[in-house]
């Protein structure tokens, strides 16, 4: 009976710890194929940037989805929305309450955040 108290104890500290691991590791680690699909996006945003003097709009379907975006039922996965200023936000929406994994043309780096550019 002692023996299986211990087991199941060591087991579920292992859990904890590994969840705690887990939850501290830094968001290129986590994230990292979400990120990676994202660089490649914003290369082919840059790339349509410097060829049409444009961002692409908001809801061109035909170029964004030749620009890699994966069409879902209420957008884009990640969504895209743009400003006035020629800024850009990609952003993986997981949840309903966020914080979501986003990278903004500003501040040119992924962090987990709230959007900065609203529709």
């Amino acid at each position: 009976m002692k023996k299986t108290i211990i087991i199941i104890s060591s087991l579920l500290l292992l859990i904890v710890i590994s969840f705690t691991i887990y939850w501290n590791l830094p968001i290129t680690v986590t994230r990292s194929s979400d990120i990676q699909f994202g660089n490649g996006l914003i290369q082919h945003i840059e790339t349509y940037r410097k060829i049409n003097k444009k961002l692409p709009e908001n809801n061109d379907w035909k170029t964004l989805d030749q620009l890699g975006f994966k069409k879902v039922e209420l957008g884009t996965q990640p969504d895209y929305k743009t400003d006035n200023n020629g800024n850009y936000e990609l952003v993986y929406l997981d949840s309903f309450d966020g914080p979501y994994l986003v990278w903004n043309s500003k501040e040119k780096n992924w962090s987990i955040d709230f959007p900065k550019i609203y529709k």
